[in-house]
């Protein structure tokens, strides 16, 4: 029998991250039903319930979150909300775009701005690395996909687009902010495209969002301009998500300084194993969201058509029958692990290809790899005292500190 649990919405505020996983723990179970919002849901973990939920086209994302949220990190007729053939045709644009050329395209572009940076962190003076990563990420971003990369639009643009991932999971008039803001990002991303579109196909250069702004659906037509500008911003907004993993990587240096030693050496092996564990270990996305498109069961339990659900990926990344000793951070793990598209689910489950999970995961892991190369072999700057724990009731979660970085400033 499913286990059946009372309104749950005040517990998921007050439990964060570890809201679904501690009831499955207590019932000894992976799946339980509750009410969020008033709302019925189903809420699930493990690597079997990650198979279940996005294998077999079984379940999709209209209805999936809250318009709230939905505006702030899909939007209407992003390739997230599509179904069936439509999603797929979009989706492969994307995956198209995440080839080795393109992966490392973007990883130089970020290797020139965090250098930039870097120099002028030792010129003195403190800096909390939550706030300078968003700036550097948005430039390397805005470079790579090929539209205006300025120092006022870099600026503006890091503000908006950091807002639709720290306020995603607000209400109230923090959340309403952010999505008056991206209506401005928006107005942006519209103009850029048709800057693109004027210029005429033969003329544009090949650059995703060139790529994105004469792409056309499963019916031969092309994107309405404002269809175009949302998935630009899709491209756009989770490389600067990307920054929360990498300062959550400097905290593991700071906390694991053996591993800065062997890491200097810039093995992209021991890289690879460092970067995977802080996407397993540290908090990224709480849980993932879904609607049953038709009838479903699974271990004993009914799906209605339309019925809520929500894979707990956390709590994935954390089941002790899948890592050994979970709470620990562990890179070494990582060094005999077989991939598995259903364990390891910090962005989602699943084959990227064919289901909704995030195609962009290629590009995350090599920019969170060249950023712990760049802390790792960083000399010059010192990690003063300050509150590196982590409060998992604020999602996305952060260091309370941000992770702060001083430097040593020199005769001038």
């Amino acid at each position: 029998m499913t286990v059946q649990l009372p309104e749950s919405s005040l517990a998921l505020l007050r439990e964060g991250y570890t809201f679904i996983s501690s009831r499955c723990d207590r019932f000894d179970t992976d799946l339980f039903r509750t009410r969020l919002m008033l709302r019925p849901v189903v809420c699930l973990r493990g690597a079997e319930a990650a198979e279940f939920f996005y294998g077999g086209d079984r379940f999709g994302r209209k209805g999936a979150m809250p318009r709230s949220a939905q505006h702030l990190l899909q939007d209407t007729g992003s390739v997230q909300s599509l179904q069936g053939p439509a999603h797929r045709h979009r989706k492969q644009l994307f995956l198209d775009l995440m080839n080795k050329e393109s992966v490392e395209r973007l990883g130089h572009a970020f290797d020139t701005e965090w250098h930039s940076a870097a120099e002028r962190w030792l010129r003195g003076g403190e800096v909390v690395l939550h706030d300078e990563l968003p700036r550097i990420l948005t430039a390397a971003a805005c470079q790579w996909a090929g539209v205006p990369a300025n120092p006022a639009t870099v600026s503006r643009r890091t503000r908006e687009l950091s807002l639709m991932i720290e306020k995603a999971g607000a209400v109230g008039p923090a959340n309403w902010y952010a999505r008056w803001r991206r209506r401005a990002t928006e107005k942006w991303a519209a103009d850029c495209i048709g800057t693109i579109r004027r210029s005429g196909p033969a003329a544009a250069r090949d650059t995703p969002a060139a790529v994105i702004a004469f792409h056309t659906d499963e019916h031969g037509n092309a994107l309405p301009a404002d269809t175009a500008a949302v998935e630009l911003l899709n491209l756009l907004r989770p490389i600067v998500a990307v920054s929360r993993f990498m300062v959550f990587a400097a905290v593991a240096l700071q906390q694991h300084p053996e591993w800065k030693d062997i890491l200097r050496a810039g093995q992209d092996a021991d890289l690879e194993c460092f970067a995977q564990e802080v996407r397993r270990y540290y908090p990224f996305f709480p849980f993932v969201g879904g609607t049953a498109r038709e009838p479903l069961e699974w271990k004993g339990h009914t799906f209605k058509a339309g019925q809520w659900a929500l894979l707990d990926l956390y709590g994935t990344n954390h089941d002790g029958r899948i890592w050994k000793d979970p709470e620990s951070f562990d890179p070494a793990r990582f060094r005999a692990w077989q991939p598995d598209p259903h364990t390891l689910v910090p962005q989602g489950a699943g084959d990227p290809a064919a289901g909704h999970r995030c195609p962009g995961e290629d590009i995350t892991v090599d920019l969170i790899r060249r950023g712990i190369r760049a802390l790792a072999a960083e000399t010059g700057m010192t990690v003063p005292a300050q509150d590196l724990s982590v409060d998992l009731t604020r999602m996305p979660a952060l260091p309370r500190s941000g992770f702060i970085l001083s430097g040593r400033p020199g005769p001038h």
